[in-house]
């Protein structure tokens, strides 16, 4: 099915380094989407393949602040999750994100993030929020 081929699993995880090792996490690489800040660390995962590329067109990270995406990201993720919620969407919203507008992911998540439902409106032509750019 089309529509499975642009499932994305938007994961922000958020947890406690209990017990892991500086030397267990030389094996991985998520400099650019994982922010650590307190001992939390915060990460994107976007599965379509497609993502990464059309990325590569967009503005750079410092375009906009990070208060941009942020505010953006509120409004994207409500529309979002009520269409999730509503479950009349054709399959489009397979999942609930859980995004707290007060806590600061940081401009790395929140640009991805962002980029990421521009994307996903291009892509599936569907227009989440109303948006005068």
């Amino acid at each position: 099915m089309k529509k499975s081929v642009y499932l994305i699993l938007i994961i922000l995880l958020a947890f406690q380094e209990f017990g892991y090792s500086q030397k267990s996490k030389e094996g991985f690489s998520f400099k650019k989407d994982t922010v650590s800040a307190d001992s939390i660390e915060y990460r994107l995962i976007i599965f379509d393949t497609g993502f990464e590329t059309w990325l590569i067109g967009k503005p750079p990270v410092n375009f906009y602040s990070n208060d941009y995406y942020r505010i953006k990201n509120r409004f994207y993720v409500s529309e979002w999750n009520l269409r999730y919620q509503s479950g009349n969407d054709n399959g489009l919203y397979d999942n609930y994100i859980d995004y707290n507008p007060l806590t600061d992911y940081g401009i790395d998540i929140n640009y991805r993030l962002y980029y990421y439902f521009k994307y996903f409106e291009a892509t599936n032509h569907v227009q989440l929020i109303a948006t005068g750019r």
